[in-house]
């Protein structure tokens, strides 16, 4: 089995380099072939080690040691328990539908080798982060993933727009990465071991310490997961090719931060003040983030947000001490978002990269097979019992009504509110885009698009109905038993939930938002516009994100800019080239010019000279004689 382990990160780093340095050898074709069917070996190989842990086999040992200081050892090793087993059979999966659907969307592209390379590291990277059993390993993943993912936001580099969002993804992160370090570092410090399991056995004994940090170590989630303040970046990721759009959102680097907090589950329940932090902050993104999706038009950029607020949902979850349903949660988000995001990308190929949706309408007859399973994704987005969605994001609910943290009554206000807004945007983008008349130019009327990017939406639609039915064992039962601290519900199976759903709440919300979108987008299609109007500032603030990329540009980059402006003028032009440089240069030569007013090669010049010193060294001794 552990060979096995092995073959799960590594199959793709090996595809990812036969890929990369193949060049024309191997062509598109071998690109695209060696990377698909390294990450299918990966994702075979996760199934087989998913059903050796349900089984009750667990791992955790050292595969390598990199370095030895002191005590400390800095190892890569693995930790295979039923929540790594997960994340690994997700991670594997939807990376391979994203592999699949890449060669009918990136066909003819001039970086197509160097785009399948990227992303087979990408999803190297995530399994080195979900498979760690300690820090380093852990902290080598994150930034890997860090990495990449700025790689293929700037995949197409000759554009301006994907610099700068490539740019803002990496500076952002490193100031959540900052964070995140210096938790690892305090770790480090007070435990004097980066292992998993020798840290949480040691934790109690410091629990007046803890708050600091698992505050630090949530701030790397915070860059990384995209929660306020450091969500700016995740909009613009949608610079990027619309399939590694979907692995970001969907499995990979922003569902590293709620991994990561829900593996130091042992730890954040030793701080009720940090948890407090998580949740306040999870709602706060949750609700705001849904708005701002309510104003978008790029259709892909309504996904992106819905993302963001997905990911305040699984934040106020760990905040909640519902660390199960928060992982339960990420699973589920995977599939629903990652077809809704490929779906979107068959939408723009057809109406040849269109992603404005007031020139879309009525796709529905010319895409049936894109139609439905985006409806399939955009229904459990949107929390209707039956769909994978409504399991996950309820057990959610309920268990931030059921929480003492402080400030759940906020969360709870913020994400029952969010359910209603969440169907708004998500059907929203549905009637816009596939209902009503088209705005499409009818002389390239759009077509469905290939087998080949068809194929993985149809098997990203299944999961994205079935995978909630397993609520019982992993929400409610002893799935997560023995990776995350647990909290005690009382479940009565499956129909009893489905039920009890349809007469609560977040359901009636969520239909509320359906029929709401229906009327605004398809019956009176005049009204938003009006309502726009009539909410004037509020409206415009939420439609520019609340400012913060206007604030950040000015404050961060701006004063950055100001800051150097102030070290090259002050430091540079005027104490070095001003005083240290040119002014050494200018005392030199003004003593020249002393020296050079009394060497004037004049005879009675030197005599006068001569006796004025005489008589000032006459007048030193008498005055020594005198007062002697």
């Amino acid at each position: 089995m552990k060979e096995l382990y092995l073959i799960v990160p590594f199959a793709p780093l090996l595809g990812a380099i036969v890929a990369g340095l193949g060049g024309k050898r191997i062509g598109n074709a071998g690109a695209h072939s060696v990377t698909i069917f390294a990450v299918l070996l990966s994702f075979l190989c996760s199934c087989v080690i998913f059903a050796d842990v349900l089984n009750g086999n667990s791992f955790n040992g050292t595969v390598y040691t990199w370095l030895t200081s002191g005590e400390t050892r800095f190892e890569i090793g693995f930790l295979i328990d039923r929540l790594s087993a997960l994340m690994m059979v997700v991670v594997t999966f939807v990376s391979l539908m994203v592999h699949i659907y890449t060669i009918g969307y990136m066909h003819g592209d001039p970086g197509y080798q160097r785009f399948f390379a990227y992303i087979s590291l990408f999803t190297f990277s995530m399994l080195m982060l979900v498979m760690a059993n300690n820090f380093v390993q852990l902290f080598f993943g994150w930034e890997a993933v860090g990495l990449v993912s700025y790689l293929l936001i700037g995949f197409w580099y000759t554009r301006e727009s994907a610099i700068y969002a490539s740019l803002k993804a990496f500076l952002v992160n490193r100031v959540g990465d900052f964070g995140f370090l210096l938790g690892i570092a305090l770790i480090l410090m007070h435990f004097g071991t980066l292992d998993y399991q020798a840290v949480f056995s040691q934790a109690p004994s410091l629990a007046s310490g803890m708050t600091l940090i698992c505050l630090l170590l949530f701030v790397g989630a915070m860059g990384k997961s995209a929660q306020f303040p450091l969500h700016v970046w995740l909009p613009d990721s949608m610079e990027g090719p619309t399939p590694i759009s979907a692995l970001i959102h969907a499995a990979t680097m922003v569902t590293a931060g709620i991994f990561m907090v829900a593996r130091m589950s042992p730890l954040y329940e030793l701080s009720e003040t940090a948890r407090s932090v998580v949740l306040i902050i999870g709602s706060i993104t949750a609700l705001s983030m849904g708005l701002v999706a309510l104003t978008q038009y790029d259709i892909k950029r309504v996904i992106a947000y819905s993302t963001l607020s997905q990911l305040g949902y699984m934040t106020v979850a760990l905040g909640a001490s519902a660390y199960s349903a928060a992982m339960f949660h990420l699973m589920t988000h995977a599939f629903f978002k990652a077809v809704l995001f490929l779906a979107a990308g068959s939408v723009i190929i057809a109406l040849h990269h269109e992603q404005d949706m007031r020139r879309m309408g009525g796709l529905r007859k010319h895409m049936p097979w894109t139609y439905w399973t985006l409806l399939i994704g955009a229904i459990s987005s949107a929390g209707i019992p039956g769909f994978a969605g409504f399991y996950s994001k309820d057990a959610i609910i309920e268990a931030v009504q059921g929480s003492t943290t402080p400030g759940h009554l906020f969360a709870y206000l913020c994400v029952l509110s969010c359910v209603f807004v969440t169907a708004t945007y998500t059907f929203r983008m549905v009637f816009m885009a596939f209902h009503g008349e088209p705005r499409f130019d009818k002389a390239h009327p759009p077509h469905e698009s290939p087998v080949v990017v068809t194929a993985p939406l149809v098997l990203l639609a299944i999961p994205s109905i079935i995978a909630g039915y397993p609520v019982g064992k992993m929400v409610f039962g002893d799935y997560f038993a023995s990776s995350l601290v647990q909290t005690t519900e009382q479940w009565h199976g499956i129909w009893a939930y489905t039920v009890h759903g349809l007469m609560a709440w977040p359901f009636w919300l969520a239909v509320a938002g359906i029929v709401t979108a229906w009327y605004l987008y398809l019956k009176q299609p005049q009204l938003p516009k009006r309502i726009a109007i009539k909410l004037g500032p509020l409206y415009a603030l939420v439609e520019r994100k609340y400012g913060f990329d206007e604030l950040y540009a000015w404050l961060f980059a701006g004063g950055a800019r100001n800051l150097g402006r102030g070290f090259w003028r002050a430091g540079d032009q005027t104490v070095i080239d001003g005083l240290m440089v040119n002014g050494s240069a200018r005392v030199v030569g003004w003593f020249s010019g002393v020296a050079r007013l009394l060497q004037t090669g004049l005879v009675n010049t030197y005599a006068f000279l001569m006796l004025f010193g005489v008589l000032i060294g006459m007048s030193w001794v008498v005055w020594r004689f005198w007062h002697g």
